[in-house]
């Protein structure tokens, strides 16, 4: 799912990307400035990205609730699910990997013959607690999944083959899967978790993908934008484009939109603006307030409405 249509990389290559370069991004606002204003962080707290980024709840209510109040909930299916298909993609990715390197190219007729079995998901304790009915549908939605994911990969391999004979298995593996899945990051230069996980980081353009199974939100965009940061942060080089991955499953298919985007002046200074308010909000312990129009699936929604 995080590999680009002919349409998508046409309008990268010659749209978002020449784009982005004339747009001259204000330098204090490039990731490797952290140490000084705006982007030194105001508190001590550590905050995870998700944090930042996130405004399910109206007022961020559900930040205060658990970082303040120490409030435990229990995820939703949405989020379970979420989860699960996550993992699965990330699997599929990195099995495709290894499955080249240990079998070179005798094998790369079928890169991705070795996958994990649907069910061995299920057995995920958050999974065990779903009800019967979720648990056929989440099934049902990893197959789909990873038929999908095997069918373009193995596509890519046999397209990079057709063109390099001699190509050995390192080259093969990285122009047939330029993506790291679950990247690592140390964002503690921002103010952030030194533990945070991107979905997806391609060398490639370079690009920060974040994969999402629920509707397009305008904040989404501030995931990317908050990893973008913390990568020029750490290896001092610009990022300068975000790609959202929408994926909804229908009947038997998976319908995937991408949000490519430039991450300019303007989400810089958001996500920086969301950082200091949460950062101030939970060091001086400042309740904001029941929302207005709560969503009802909102782990918190029982200690904000029922109690």
């Amino acid at each position: 799912m995080y590999f680009l249509n002919e349409e998508e990389k046409k309008k990268l290559l010659r749209g978002l990307i020449p784009k982005s370069r004339r747009l001259d991004v204000a330098d204090e606002l490039r990731g490797w400035n952290w140490y000084a204003p705006p982007l030194e962080p105001p508190y001590g707290i550590k905050l995870a990205l998700y944090e930042v980024a996130n405004s399910y709840c109206p007022t961020n209510r559900d930040l205060f609730l658990r970082r303040v109040m120490g409030v435990k909930t229990k995820p939703n299916s949405a989020m379970v699910t979420g989860k699960i298909l996550h993992q699965v993609l990330a699997d599929c990715l990195t099995n495709a990997k290894r499955n080249i390197f240990n079998n070179g190219l005798k094998s790369s007729m079928g890169p991705m013959t070795a996958l994990v079995d649907a069910d061995t998901y299920l057995q995920d304790g958050f999974v065990a607690n779903l009800p019967q009915e979720h648990k056929g549908e989440l099934k049902r939605k990893i197959k789909i999944l990873l038929e999908f994911e095997t069918s373009r990969i193995n596509a890519r391999v046999q397209e990079v083959l057709s063109k390099q004979p001699y190509i050995g298995v390192d080259a093969l593996v990285n122009q047939a899967i330029p993506i790291v899945t679950e990247q690592k990051l140390d964002g503690s230069f921002l103010g952030l978790s030194s533990n945070l996980s991107s979905d997806a980081f391609t060398f490639a353009e370079p690009m920060i993908l974040d994969l999402k199974f629920g509707e397009p939100k305008p904040f989404h965009r501030l995931t990317t934008t908050g990893y973008a940061m913390v990568t020029e942060a750490i290896y001092e080089h610009p990022i300068n484009i975000g790609c959202l991955v929408y994926a909804q499953f229908k009947d038997d298919r998976l319908i995937i939109n991408r949000d490519l985007h430039i991450i300019d002046d303007e989400l810089r200074q958001w996500f920086i603006e969301e950082r200091d308010n949460k950062m101030q909000m939970i060091e001086n312990e400042m309740d904001p307030g029941i929302a207005e129009n709560c969503v009802t699936n909102c782990p918190y929604y029982p200690t904000c409405r029922e109690n």
